[in-house]
């Protein structure tokens, strides 16, 4: 599950929701990002485990379609990837992701979505993971030179995908779907 334990959800699945994409990382990347994401995000603002996002906002009529593409990709072996460094967010800190595979499995699911992605989801992936967010530059600036000289090069191989319904700002799990090992 995405959201962090205390924030609960409904019962029900919210008609309508957006739906949402994201690459699930192995387990000790998602410790060390969660870590990270703990002791540097706002608290009041935190309701998220640490996570790639590949697509913010699909519609929810495309739910069925994207569960067989996302099949179809995780027939291949785990999409190999790497912590590269940081990633500058104006008023947050990211962790920044280079992975070749994940990339091109990001553009065969947007062209199967063709039409259907929103501005935000149609532009230019840059994977990564954000740590810190809404904060002040001032903020941010202090974090990234704190983490810069600490942080290694790191490589793993992502998990599969993760398909979740937006909810009040909630992520509802709907399907994880892994990669042939």
């Amino acid at each position: 599950m995405v959201n962090l334990p205390g924030k609960v959800l409904s019962s029900e699945r919210q008609p309508g929701a957006p739906l949402l994409v994201t690459a699930l990382l192995p387990p000790e990347i998602q410790a060390w990002a969660d870590a990270l994401r703990t002791a540097h995000f706002p608290p009041e603002r935190n309701r998220l485990r640490a996570h790639v996002t590949l697509f913010h906002a699909l519609p929810p009529s495309v739910e069925e379609e994207l569960i067989q593409v996302l099949k179809d990709l995780t027939r291949t072996p785990p999409a190999q990837a790497q912590v590269v460094g940081l990633l500058k967010l104006g008023k947050g800190t990211a962790i920044r992701i280079e992975s070749p595979a994940m990339v091109e499995c990001h553009a065969e699911i947007a062209a199967r979505m063709h039409g259907l992605l929103t501005r935000q989801d149609a532009q230019p992936l840059r994977l990564h993971i954000t740590i810190q967010n809404k904060v002040t530059s001032q903020e941010a600036r202090a974090l990234q030179a704190q983490l810069s000289p600490m942080l290694e090069p790191r490589t793993f191989r992502f998990r599969g995908f993760g398909i979740y319904a937006w909810e009040d700002g909630l992520w509802r799990p709907i399907k994880d779907l892994h990669f042939n090992r």
